[in-house]
């Protein structure tokens, strides 16, 4: 017998303009892909392996241990399954709902650094051993006094032409390794980043393949200090790791050298270029693109569906209590949001596909697309993270009191999310990075170069535009030219403030510190423009039919008129857009949220979440939230017995003395 639906979301089901199934197509890359996505999920989903008490109500210890079971488990599963690396993501997503395991970085970074920058003979040597598990690795760059800045790390690698070794010193408490994720008690190997040294002069960061604990009883080896740091603001079950070395010594072979290398002498060969050596990076910014607009997606579902399902307060005094998205003010806390999730969604596969074609095109020797990718990845990156944090809180306040439980899934998904926004790049030094390359390109326009990508726009910079124009702020060209326009201006201030500095006789680094706020600024306008193009060119798809069309549409309107209203003065300052622009961009997006608010619970429907991976009492898709609130509520370890054992230790005889003394 079917589940009882909740008859507010049946209705909300019922009423939408079109078919869910359509949009899920879409934004999982056609009906095949759905399909092997829900047979996996349903796979993993209703595996009894993985069965077991709810996280929350676990200690850290415990949740460490018990995602580590499942993280082997899924791994040996996957193999014996035979799941094609193309399809593992819907796998491992289904087993580890919001969360991660303890091995994680060995797929995400450790295995993809030996892919990229190993040579063929210590892929030879190492792969075999990491693609199945026979060693475990992660990624360790970060220092307990460096992170974003590589070029300050302090650990040393000191080459000894004698021994042919690289002698490894973490010389300074600074220097200490800190926060790789699977460090701390799981890894036996590192891919180390540090500071390459031949004959006392430095070279800059160098990766090297680093063992760190014993293959026979996993303790540290002699030099190593390793363990890990502790209890964090999320990711709970994760052993993130600090590391310190003493004069550990590796064998030449193990500078991984497809870039760069020392030979046995101590030549230097230098690579073809320096970003060569951060490939994993650009390659895990791009995944947290799409795992932006994948998790703020989740928490917009969470949201949308249970203030659906959720009554409150009286909107006509005698009439029953409204749904709480019928309020005009909750559907301005979450539509914008489910827009956002919609285009970081279509940007994350954007990125992907930018990432790929470019991994394939440096593969081949052609180097030249490297910057523009960094650039790219950087502020998408720091764009997307950060949107999605804000919008998740939003989702969680949306939800009023019940918003703050773990039942709601909301808290656990933003604090798993929030270390998007520092880990591989903190936000404003990556938009710093961005604006780097949005200068020099800027700089290349001006001297008569033609610029092609992401930054074509800035060769067309117009500092006065036309006056007295009517636009219609609905069509998405005209949106699309405010911001491409909102940008080039801003670049354009930017580069203009950095020569003023200069003129002024500042040195390049003050000048550069002085207008960081402008380039901040002008790159954030970059990647929003880039977000909101992409959003409205994947609109046509001409495999859409127009029912589908016409509901993103909406969606892609709403984002681009809210990210302009909320920026409101970047697009009124140069007279570029006028108050009678804003104020018909403010009526639009009234108008847009009461198009969207039939269609909100199919287009969170759309996503294609079960229940499962969404792991939420109050997004749970047959909306029978209060029931389950309190079924969940019970299952806490506190409800084990109706007298806990601290009131006979502690509660008990401080209420017999103060009865006493009465």
């Amino acid at each position: 017998m079917a589940a009882r639906m909740n008859p507010d979301l049946r209705k909300e089901r019922e009423n939408a303009s079109f078919d869910p199934e359509k949009i899920t197509t879409f934004l999982w890359g056609g009906k095949e892909r759905v399909q092997r996505k829900r047979e996996l999920e349903f796979l993993a989903l209703n595996d009894p392996d993985y069965q077991h008490e709810d996280l929350n109500f676990m200690s850290r210890e415990q949740q460490y241990e018990t995602q580590l079971k499942k993280g082997i488990l899924m791994v040996t599963k996957m193999k014996e399954l035979k799941i094609p690396d193309e399809d593992q993501l819907f796998y491992t997503s289904a087993v580890l709902v919001s969360d991660v395991h303890p091995m994680m970085v060995h797929t995400r970074m450790f295995l993809p650094t030996l892919y990229g920058q190993a040579t063929e003979e210590q892929k030879d040597k190492w792969l075999k051993l990491a693609e199945n598990y026979a060693i475990v690795g992660t990624y360790a760059q970060t220092e307990i006094g460096h992170g974003t800045f590589v070029r300050g790390l302090e650990t040393t690698a000191t080459y000894d032409p004698k021994t042919q070794e690289f002698i490894l010193n973490t010389p300074t408490l600074s220097a200490s390794k800190w926060w790789p994720g699977g460090m701390g008690k799981t890894s036996n190997y590192v891919v180390l980043m540090a500071q390459l040294y031949i004959h006392s002069k430095p070279y800059g960061v160098h990766s090297f393949m680093l063992q760190i604990r014993s293959l026979e009883d996993h303790k540290p080896l002699p030099g190593v200090t390793v363990g890990d740091i502790g209890p964090k603001f999320g990711y709970d079950v994760m052993d993130n790791g600090f590391l310190a070395l003493n004069n550990v010594r590796i064998p030449r072979e193990n500078m991984l050298m497809k870039h760069s290398r020392v030979e046995p002498d101590g030549t230097y060969v230098k690579p073809p270029s320096t970003k060569l050596a951060y490939g994993t990076m650009v390659q895990v910014r791009a995944n947290i693109v799409m795992y932006s607009g994948v998790v703020l997606a989740k928490a917009v579902t969470i949201a949308t569906r249970y203030s659906c399902v959720r009554r409150q307060s009286e909107m006509k005094p005698g009439h029953p209590e409204p749904q709480v998205l019928d309020y005009v003010t909750q559907q301005y806390k979450l539509f914008p949001y489910l827009a956002a999730a919609y285009a970081f969604w279509l940007t994350g596969q954007t990125m992907m596909s930018v990432y790929t074609t470019s991994s394939s095109q440096i593969s081949k020797g052609d180097i030249s697309v490297l910057p523009e990718l960094h650039a790219l990845s950087a502020g998408l990156k720091a764009l997307s993270s950060a949107a999605a944090n804000v919008g998740m809180e939003k989702c969680r306040l949306a939800c009023g009191g019940h918003g703050y439980s773990h039942a709601s899934g909301l808290p656990r998904l933003y604090t798993n999310m929030t270390p998007a926004s520092t880990a591989e790049g903190e936000h404003v030094v990556l938009m710093l990075q961005t604006a780097r390359y949005l200068m020099k390109s800027y700089n290349q326009s001006l001297q008569g170069e033609k610029l092609a990508g992401s930054v074509a726009y800035l060769s067309g910079v117009q500092l006065v535009p036309a006056a007295g124009r009517t636009r219609n702020m609905l069509d998405l060209g005209v949106l699309c030219d405010a911001y491409r326009h909102r940008a080039g201006r801003l670049v354009h201030e930017a580069a203009a403030q950095l020569r003023s500095e200069l003129q002024a006789g500042k040195d390049q680094a003050d000048a550069w510190n002085a207008t960081s706020v402008d380039l901040v600024k002008a790159a954030t306008a970059h990647s929003q423009y880039f977000v909101v193009k992409n959003f409205a060119e994947r609109l046509t798809d001409s495999t859409l039919d127009s029912s589908i069309s016409d509901v993103l549409t909406r969606l892609c309107q709403l984002h681009a008129l809210h990210g302009l209203v909320t920026n409101s003065g970047d697009f009124l300052e140069d007279g570029y857009l006028t108050g009678t622009d804003i104020r018909q961009a403010r009526r639009h997006i009234n108008a847009l949220m009461a198009k969207l608010r039939p269609d909100a619970v199919a287009l969170v429907d759309a996503f294609d979440f079960p229940d499962g991976i969404l792991n939420s009492v109050l997004g749970r898709y047959d909306g029978n939230v209060y029931e389950h609130l309190l079924e969940w509520a019970k299952a806490s370890p506190l409800n084990k017995t109706d007298v806990h054992q601290s009131y006979h230790k502690y509660l008990k005889p401080f209420l017999e003395a103060n009865r006493a003394k009465l």
